[in-house]
């Protein structure tokens, strides 16, 4: 699932995500619903090629969401920051994230969500939505 290539000078961000997980696919839709400028390109790690693409491990993708704008990598709570700044336009989160007792509870926050997603209410996966573009379980 790729987002909408923008029209106007923002900076694009991929972001990588477990297409398997239905609280990830959700929280995707909401970050797609913020963009209103078409930035954010979303890709499930699942789908083929999207590793290699990013230069990341299966085991890297399924501990967080990455965010990839040009050479810069941010997993987790700072990818989650900056999707937020790329969705609205602004450096906000960013910055914020950047203040040390605030990154660390982020990063506390964050982890605890990734441990915890399957308990969380989803939609339906977008690998179920999309069984084609998904590359079959390795474990």
């Amino acid at each position: 699932m790729t987002g909408g290539q923008s029209t106007t000078n923002e900076t694009q961000l991929d972001l990588i995500f477990d297409g398997r997980c239905g609280f990830c696919t959700r929280a995707v839709g909401w970050a797609r619903k913020l963009d209103r400028h078409g930035c954010i390109n979303t890709h499930a790690y699942q789908e083929r090629g999207v590793l290699e693409r990013f230069d990341l491990t299966e085991s890297q993708a399924d501990a967080a969401v990455w965010a990839v704008v040009g050479e810069r990598q941010t997993a987790g709570a700072a990818a989650v920051a900056d999707t937020l700044d790329a969705a609205l336009g602004t450096r906000v989160f960013g910055r914020l994230y950047r203040i040390p007792p605030v990154r660390i509870l982020q990063d506390r926050v964050y982890q605890w969500v990734a441990d915890h997603r399957g308990k969380f209410p989803g939609v339906t996966p977008w690998c179920e939505q999309h069984p084609e573009n998904c590359e079959p379980r390795t474990t």
